[in-house]
């Protein structure tokens, strides 16, 4: 794992290239507070190389720069 980024505030944080959620336009990559991956932060981006994304109760994330999404793993018609 290595320093890849910056959080908005400034923060460092950790990116693992290996470790990705299949997106629309690119992969999310799983970003973590520690370089050893202890701790769990959020997602990159792929597709713009951005943190700014959000996810769902459903497991669903969308980055909010480009748009790029992945599904939830479960879906339902019913959520729709």
């Amino acid at each position: 794992m290595e320093l890849e980024h910056a959080t908005a505030d400034g923060t460092a944080v950790y990116v693992d290239r290996a470790t990705g959620e299949r997106g629309s336009k690119a992969p999310f990559f799983v970003v973590y507070a520690t370089d050893a991956g202890e701790t769990r932060w959020g997602y990159l981006c792929g597709n713009c190389e951005t943190v700014d994304n959000a996810m769902d109760t459903m497991g669903r994330i969308e980055c909010n720069v480009c748009g790029n999404i992945r599904k939830p793993e479960e879906w339902d018609a019913a959520h729709e």
